[in-house]
């Protein structure tokens, strides 16, 4: 079994102070993962003060980490940053690697940047990049359990207006069916949320899970505690555990839904 801490949208800039101790004792006392996955915007405007202190805080908490840029990581009012150099604050204090990978014997984790210059709050991905999966994921025994770390989503609440979907999503999943990966990690919506892809998308034979994080520390909650998912993954089955904030308490133990692999499909277990 492997443990995944996945935690998201930390917005520096806009955090709430008061939760950045209990969330790392936590993890690194407690939860103590192989690996912890952020999926995107680590900042609230792409400043350089925001970014060291996101980084700052990255450094606090236990390694190997995948991390992917979200579109808040992207300057939005300087406009020549923001086209022709939107990455190179996070570059230069996060990660320079846009297609973070970490493999074990039980996992493979692999990161997808879906932020984008063009669009202010959406999403894409593109052919050349779930090209470059299929190839990476080709190259892997077939045991692994297969996980992609994006920030925008492939799935949404059914309350939720389509347009918060990452663009290019059908394409991209039939490429993920094609080389089976199980489990689909996002952030973005402020929102938590875990469900198998098959409503949404119809391919025969495949559905994978989706499971989607709320924001770990912003102030900017939407109507959400502040939250963070604890993935518990064996080849068959993955246990999320869900984390939320409890004023008084801490981070505890909110919700858990277990889910179970029947051939190349992903279903909520009875």
């Amino acid at each position: 079994m492997r443990t995944i801490v996945h935690i998201s949208d930390l917005h520096f800039g806009r955090v709430d102070n008061a939760l950045l101790a209990p969330l790392r004792e936590l993890i690194g006392d407690f939860l103590r993962p192989d690996v912890v996955v952020v999926s995107g915007d680590l900042t609230q405007r792409a400043r350089s003060a925001q970014f060291r202190q996101a980084r700052h805080y990255l450094d606090t908490l236990p390694k190997p980490q995948i991390i992917v840029p979200g579109n808040h990581d992207i300057p939005l009012y300087n406009v020549a940053a923001r086209f022709f150099q939107p990455l190179v604050k996070y570059r230069r204090h996060i990660t320079r690697e846009l297609a973070p990978e970490f493999v074990d014997d039980e996992i493979a984790v692999l990161g997808l940047n879906t932020a984008r210059s063009l669009t202010f709050k959406d999403g894409r991905v593109n052919r050349r990049q779930v090209d470059y999966l299929r190839h990476r994921f080709g190259q892997l025994p077939g045991s692994l359990t297969r996980v992609v770390v994006t920030h925008h989503p492939f799935d949404l609440p059914q309350h939720m207006d389509d347009d918060d979907l990452v663009d290019r999503a059908p394409m991209a999943m039939e490429v993920f069916a094609r080389c089976g990966v199980d489990l689909l990690l996002a952030g973005h919506l402020h929102t938590s949320h875990t469900q198998s892809t098959a409503e949404r998308y119809e391919i025969d034979g495949y559905a994978a899970l989706v499971v989607q994080a709320g924001t770990a520390t912003s102030t900017r909650s939407r109507g959400e505690t502040n939250s963070f998912n604890v993935l518990r993954v064996r080849h068959d089955e993955i246990q999320v555990e869900r984390y939320s904030w409890m004023e008084g308490a801490g981070f505890g133990l909110a919700a858990t839904d277990i889910f179970r692999r029947q051939g190349d499909i992903w279903h909520p277990a009875a």
